[in-house]
């Protein structure tokens, strides 16, 4: 992965998220899913982030995400967790229902480092002084 550029800092910053639906319910099967993965793509676009990769599974979402140093991992999480409620439930009946909100309070985050051979690579493209 590249580091990319921002004033005068690199970074090469990717949280690795994870969310579950209320009670841990596995409602995140077929359409529910699949429509998840579309609006954690429209969020990330919509907020100049990358995915890296997103796996939904019934009951919790993994989601690695390339985002900026000004974006805190609390302010990615109120992104993702409170537009996909906001979406599927308007969307599908089923979760209004069976849930009285979609997802818990709770989530976990952590961040991605860039391995030794990533870290030698990069230090050996810099110019020489």
């Amino acid at each position: 992965m590249d580091y990319e550029r921002s004033g005068h800092a690199r970074h090469l910053l990717i949280y690795h998220l994870i969310w579950c639906p209320k009670y841990r319910r596995p409602v995140l099967q077929g359409p529910v899913a699949e429509r998840l993965r579309e609006l954690v793509r429209e969020i990330a676009a919509v907020h100049a982030w990358q995915v890296v990769e997103v796996s939904v599974q019934p009951d919790h979402v993994h989601l690695f995400l390339r985002c900026l140093p000004t974006d805190t991992p609390h302010r990615v999480m109120r992104a993702m967790k409170g537009t996909t409620s906001r979406v599927l439930r308007q969307e599908f009946a089923s979760l209004r229902s069976r849930l009285p909100t979609l997802w818990t309070h709770a989530y976990l985050v952590g961040t991605r480092c860039p391995t030794p051979d990533e870290i030698v690579a990069y230090v050996a493209q810099q110019p020489r002084s």
